[in-house]
This record gives structure tokens, C-alpha cells and sequence, in this order.
């Protein structure tokens, strides 16, 4: 038996009571979101004929996903993180901003304090014994299409078994491996050497998985690297980049893969190259030039405010 109550004067009244609508107190926007927020959910508990059931399993699992820490996980999973740059895409069109690097999502598991270096930084610390050594680097342009010296690469990415330093479970990474923010150079280049990372996957027993499964979905990313970079007078870039030949470069869980943001990764094998980077044998070696855009009117429009851990 299906009841239909959503559309009754009883039922919009309880909803503008709930939310706060009838009260002076607190905060507008707040109570504008959650009763939009609540009355599409009463409305699909009526129009899905969800049973009381179905519902406490719901909270059931939100819970189990708040207790995990990994809301900011399964919400690149369910397409938010790409919808919201999906949004900012279409804001930049309807300004008419064109060129620069693709944006594309941020991700959990940025860390505020990476130690800053000149130029070039070492972001691996050496212990990783499977690691492939990388050499990436690239220029930094401006909206002018010059060369921007001094702009500030921030750089993260994960291991070989596709932790995290700071969130790695294992306790074997120190804090800020695999982490830097390199300052360009006078001529708006940057260098870094690490090892390439892997891809990896949803914690396999984790509530985020748990409802992948049930969608008929895998949880799992190419390996990638994450930048942030900024610059006077510039908007500020959230991207990351795909590692070349990874088998999900284009099904990722997290919908984060982007044309324009898997460059071609070369295997260097010249004994010239090699002593010039005074690595110990062959390595991969990536080109990534990163372009970015004017601030719109004096202002950065996608500057994003979010918790973000600090080391």
C-alpha cells in the first residue's frame, strides 16, 4: 500500500517547523539547505514507499560511514567532487574564461604544512624499497601565457602500496613523505624526484565499499598525483594527474580523469640522463606544464573552503 501525505498542508507545515522556518533564530542559509535537504527526502521516502526498515538501515550505515571517516570518500564515489567541478566548468563558460589546465577534485587527503623547497624537492625519503624512481617537472605559465616565477606547486601522492603519509595504517611513513610544495624557479619551472605511485582502492571491509557493492560498482583509482598550485594574480588550481598505462586511467571510482591530465610517461634509459639525475638506474620521467587563469575581477572564485588536516 502506497500513502501519499509529501504535498498534504499537514506535512509542508511539520517540515517548515522542523527546519527552523518558523522560528527567529539561526542561520538562514542553514535552514534554506536543510529544508530542501529533508523534503526531498520525505518526498522520496513517499515516492520510493521506503519502509521504516529500509530507513534505520540508512542511519544505521551513516553512522557506521561517520565512525569510519570516510564521508570524504564515498562523496567522490557518488559523483559529488566531480559534479561540484562540473559547476565551476560551467560558471568559467558562462564567463567566458577559456585555456588553462583542467581542474579536477582534490580529494581526502591533502595535509596543510608540506615542507617548502626552492625549485626542486625530493618528495620520497628513500624507504619504499618498491619504488620506481620519477622525475616530473614542468613551467608554470600565467594567463598571459608567460612563464610564472616563483608560483607555489604543493604536491602529494601515495605510496606503492597506495597509502598515504598520515593516514597510512601500516605506521611505516613519516610524516610529509611523499609531500612538498616546491616554489618555482626564476624561470617558472619545477622539478621533483619520487617513485610512481600505484593506484589502490576503497578499504575493501569500509562502509564506502559496502555500498559500492551494492551498486554493482568497484572502489578502486589509477595511480595519480595531486597538485594545488597558485600564483600572484592567478586563480588557484586544484588538479591532479594520472599515471600513463594504468589499467583504470579511465574508470575511476572517483571520476577524477580528465583530458588533458595524463601525460606520457617516458622510461628513461640513457647512462647520460641517468648520471645527469644521479639516480642509481633507469627511471620514469613525466612533463607536465601547468597553466592558469586570471582571477575574475580581482577575485579568486575557486578558492574552496574545506576541514583539511594540518601535520
Amino acid at each position: 500500500m502506497s500513502v501519499k501525505l509529501f504535498d498534504t498542508k499537514e506535512v509542508q507545515d511539520f517540515l517548515k517547523i522542523a527546519c527552523g522556518l518558523t522560528y527567529e533564530g539561526g542561520n538562514p542559509r542553514t535552514k534554506e539547505i536543510i529544508h530542501r535537504i529533508v523534503s526531498d527526502l520525505y518526498k522520496t521516502i513517499e515516492d520510493l514507499n521506503i519502509t521504516p526498515d529500509e530507513f534505520w538501515a540508512g542511519i544505521a550505515y551513516l553512522n557506521q560511514l561517520g565512525q569510519a571517516q570516510e564521508a570524504g570518500l564515498l562523496s567522490p564515489g557518488l559523483g559529488f567532487d566531480r559534479y561540484l567541478d562540473m559547476r565551476m566548468d560551467a560558471e568559467d563558460e558562462q564567463l567566458g574564461i577559456e585555456g588553462g589546465t583542467p581542474r579536477t577534485i582534490e580529494g581526502p587527503l591533502y595535509v596543510v604544512g608540506a615542507p617548502v623547497e626552492q625549485g626542486f624537492a625530493r618528495l620520497d625519503d628513500g624507504t619504499d624499497k618498491d619504488g620506481h624512481t620519477l622525475i616530473m617537472h614542468g613551467t608554470v605559465y600565467g594567463a598571459d601565457g608567460q612563464p610564472m616565477p616563483n608560483a607555489k606547486v604543493e604536491v602529494w601522492h601515495c605510496n606503492t602500496k597506495g597509502f598515504y603519509s598520515h593516514f597510512d595504517p601500516t605506521g611505516e611513513q613519516q610524516p610529509f613523505n611523499m609531500r612538498r610544495t616546491i616554489i618555482a624557479d626564476e624561470n617558472g619551472q619545477y622539478k621533483f624526484r619520487s617513485i610512481v605511485p600505484a593506484g589502490y582502492g576503497c578499504p575493501p571491509d569500509g562502509p564506502t565499499q559496502q555500498l559500492l557493492n551494492e551498486l554493482g560498482r568497484h572502489g578502486n583509482r589509477p595511480a595519480h598525483i595531486h597538485f594545488f598550485v597558485t600564483a600572484d594574480d592567478h586563480r588557484k588550481l586544484t588538479t591532479q594527474i594520472n599515471i600513463d598505462g594504468d589499467p583504470l586511467v579511465n574508470d575511476d571510482f572517483a571520476y577524477a580523469t580528465r583530458e588533458g591530465l595524463v601525460p606520457p610517461l617516458t622510461e628513461v634509459t640513457d647512462p647520460a640522463r641517468i648520471k645527469e639525475e644521479g639516480v642509481e638506474g633507469p627511471f620514469a620521467e613525466i612533463t607536465f606544464d601547468i597553466h592558469l587563469t586570471a582571477l575574475v575581477e580581482g577575485e579568486d572564485n575557486q578558492i574552496v573552503e574545506r576541514p583539511r588536516l594540518v601535520g
